[in-house]
């Protein structure tokens, strides 16, 4: 049978059939949920069970009231009523699978590889800004990368893949692939988007190759002409970890709206700059975010801290924290 999902405190209701999750459903009826991996490891998609019983993959039942129940991987087995963190309306998804052609691959660092696609002659890729795609492998398994590159530019897909010891990507295929090799993908994926609403200033909080989604959300609001003041704090182990420093500056010496600040963890003793947790290198700046909206990307530990520091510490609003977790790719998550 068909069940009913209702959201507290709105006229919000949609069907959820007994085998779908409630985020699938809620996409499907043209509400957006906030979401990264949809494998039940980020968080991302979080919220409350306020009323009913809920099937979660590989954690028993969620019986209302019940909080921090992964909207990903829950399936009524009632009609339900819930708190998600958000949820707005848009447009249904479309999402299309093709095979693109490998045209160029570049290793700015030896851990890095940026991997640009081409799409078919005519076909131009549909995506918002900070959105992801899928790369299916030979057996269907599939890894989720963050496309790097801005939407107006969409003959073709920038994709920047992070070498992971035993990934079988970035080991197994990345290491095969050459000029028109061909990759099957599906995109887009993930609500990590700049909030169209709003004129808050942003801060943005990379760690490793979470500066992949930041890349196309900057680059895609100047392109806009944005009002917005950006401020990137991309955090890593050593200086050559920030892999592209020279956008960032270009961006920074570009617009006056726009600041880069990187940060080291382990740095040499010849680095002049921030070190420390990248996170906390934005406390130091700024003690009050309570005016400001974050987008986090990176390590699940990066950016838990990130929100529960900038929460409780700073006064950020938790709904104006944005996130996009990212663990190596066997766990199945958007590793950017």
């Amino acid at each position: 049978m068909t069940y009913q999902v209702t959201v507290t405190g709105s006229d919000i209701n949609f069907p959820c059939e007994p085998d779908e999750s409630v985020l699938d459903a809620a996409e499907r009826a043209g509400y957006a949920i906030p979401y990264s991996c949809r494998k039940g490891v980020c968080s991302s998609c979080e919220g409350a069970l306020d009323a009913g019983s809920l099937a979660v993959r590989c954690r028993g039942t969620a019986q209302g009231p019940e909080n921090g129940v992964l909207f990903c991987q829950a399936q009524p087995t009632t009609d339900v009523v819930i708190t998600p963190k958000r949820i707005t309306e848009r447009d249904k998804v479309v999402r299309k699978q093709l095979t693109a052609k490998v045209h160029r691959i570049t290793r700015p660092t030896p851990d890095v590889a940026v991997v640009q696609l081409r799409l078919p002659t005519g076909v131009r890729a549909k995506f918002a800004a900070g959105q992801y795609l899928k790369v299916f492998l030979d057996d269907g398994d599939s890894r989720n990368y963050s496309m790097a590159n801005p939407p107006h530019e969409n003959d073709g897909v920038q994709l920047h893949i992070r070498h992971v010891q035993g990934g079988r990507f970035s080991e197994e295929v990345l290491r095969t692939l050459e000029k028109g090799s061909k990759l099957r993908i599906e995109l887009p994926y993930g609500e990590f988007s700049l909030n169209p609403d709003s004129d808050r200033p942003v801060i943005f909080v990379a760690s490793g190759t979470g500066f992949a989604p930041v890349k196309s959300i900057v680059e895609d609001h100047l392109k806009r002409g944005g009002e917005r003041s950006l401020h990137l704090y991309w955090g890593a182990r050593r200086q050559e970890d920030i892999y592209l420093p020279e956008l960032p500056e270009k961006w920074a010496s570009v617009s006056d709206r726009v600041s880069f600040t990187p940060v080291l963890s382990h740095p040499a003793e010849d680095w002049t700059g921030r070190t420390g947790l990248v996170h906390r290198a934005v406390l130091e700046d700024l003690a009050d975010l309570s005016g400001h909206e974050v987008y986090a990307c990176g390590s699940p530990a990066m950016t838990s801290a990130a929100r529960e520091d900038f929460v409780h510490e700073a006064g950020l609003a938790p709904d104006n924290f944005y996130c996009d977790a990212f663990v190596p790719s066997g766990d199945l998550v958007v590793t950017a």
